[in-house]
């Protein structure tokens, strides 16, 4: 990839390509070889196995008659099952399976029971989610894994002088002026509470002893991730960015950031920013933007730069993983990431937030897939253990034309006993193919003014 970016136009260009191809490629893989193994192990035949969509630019027929395929538009796949008439399996080819002698009828997937095609339907999401849970139990056993207790692991290099001399790696936290500390968590609660307000005491055990130390707390005004859409995404700045100034005036945390954006009322602010070992200035404006303060919990309406935060300052100690406590830290991760997206998703259907800044299409995860490839062979990982947990979690969701909704189909034909007339479930699937396409275009228009 550095050789790649050192090209004056299509380096940058396939330094996104490549990376968004081969994440998109696996994920996808990974969901249709899940509807194709527990297909075949119940029975169901196969037709086609196709990654990407389109004209086919490369294929081969196997043993069995699968006609495994990659297509020219690789934003996606499918699995044909024999007797379908489309690629989605949402309908039957009803004059194929009457051509069908009665063991090719056997092998087909609308003449399997509700049982077999459900256990198929589902197999797709779960191969994503078994995948994620892959991803993580191995960057565990190579990385180890982070513990909960609240023991300082160790400290960035941007952390402010004054607080890293004052502790050490291996340090017990006891108490946070004056309040108990249950876990590394309440760590991090605690001092973002905290920043820029003045020193703070902490109680901590050391080889042994009780102490206290007390500093003050200034998280560096470094961006951790940026909200898509957002004013410092439109601005171009990028994660691992400290600001040092802000219209010339120095700030010493990322509290002066958030009180020289406030001060700001929405215009234009010069930042100065350390990039690389570089100091470069980008212009940014603020977005006025409803936010609820931590603290009170009242909304009111303020600029914002859309930097996110995320506590990367103090890390926690890690221990190496067996097998199996990989496989629980996989599955504890996997479930975090389901969690958090399904609260997003509340979010947004309460108004809480934009959907414009949850809401990204290809362009998007490109973006995405070439900064994690940048940042190293466990980034890139990483985002292919979320992203497929995320393609697994959409998927169940009960639309028509997702898994979900046949899933929803099964479960109303099984209870009873017969299933939906065709004409209903062409309006259902019609409607469902209907609202994926409209979210599709709105996440891709979301992509586009961002440009």
């Amino acid at each position: 990839m550095d050789l790649l970016t050192q090209l004056p136009v299509i380096g940058p260009t396939l330094s996104v390509i490549v990376p968004f191809l081969l994440v998109l490629a696996i994920v996808v893989f990974v969901h249709e070889y899940g509807h194709y193994i527990v297909g075949r192990w119940c029975g169901i035949g196969a037709d086609a196995f196709s990654v990407g969509f389109g004209p086919e630019i490369y294929g081969w027929t196997d043993s069995r008659g699968t006609r495994w395929r990659i297509g020219a538009l690789p934003l996606g796949g499918y699995v044909k099952f024999r007797g379908d008439a489309d690629p989605a399996s949402a309908s039957a080819d009803d004059a194929a399976i009457s051509r069908m002698t009665p063991e090719e009828r056997a092998g087909g997937f609308h003449t399997a029971s509700v049982e077999r095609r459900a256990l198929t339907v589902l197999a797709g999401p779960v191969a994503n989610f078994l995948l994620s849970v892959a991803i993580f139990a191995l960057m565990a056993l190579g990385q180890g894994r982070p513990l909960s207790e609240p023991v300082i692991g160790g400290l960035s290099d941007d952390v402010n002088p004054e607080f890293s001399a004052a502790l050490e790696p291996g340090d017990r936290v006891l108490r946070i002026d004056g309040e108990p500390v249950a876990d590394f968590a309440a760590i991090q609660a605690r001092l973002a509470e905290a920043d820029g307000a003045g020193d703070v005491a902490l109680d901590i055990a050391r080889n042994g002893e009780e102490r206290r130390v007390v500093a003050p707390w200034r998280a560096p005004a470094r961006v951790d991730a940026v909200t898509p859409g957002g004013a410092a995404d439109r601005a171009g700045l990028e994660a691992g960015d400290v600001i040092l100034a802000v219209n010339g005036e120095p700030v010493d945390g990322f509290s002066a950031l958030q009180k020289a954006t406030r001060a700001s009322g929405g215009e234009t602010m010069r930042l100065t920013v350390l990039r690389g070992g570089e100091t470069v200035d980008v212009d940014a404006t603020p977005e006025m933007s409803a936010a609820t303060d931590p603290l009170t919990g009242e909304t009111e309406t303020r600029p914002l730069l859309g930097i996110q935060k995320l506590q990367t300052e103090i890390a926690p100690l890690t221990e190496t993983a067996g097998p199996f406590g990989a496989l629980v830290f996989g599955a504890e991760r996997t479930w975090m990431v389901v969690s958090l997206s399904i609260s997003g998703i509340a979010q947004v259907v309460s108004g809480a937030q934009d959907a414009a800044e949850v809401l990204g299409g290809p362009v998007r995860i490109a973006e995405v897939s070439g900064d994690a490839a940048a940042g190293g062979l466990a980034s890139f990982v990483g985002l292919i253990a979320v992203l497929s947990t995320s393609i697994g979690l959409i998927n169940l969701f009960p639309i028509p034309v997702l898994d979900g909704g046949h899933l929803m189909f099964y479960a109303i034909e099984k209870a009873r006993g017969r299933p939906l007339r065709p004409r209903w479930q062409e309006i259902g699937n019609s409607i469902g193919l209907a609202l994926v396409l409209s979210l599709m275009a709105f996440a891709t228009f979301n992509d586009l003014s961002r440009l």
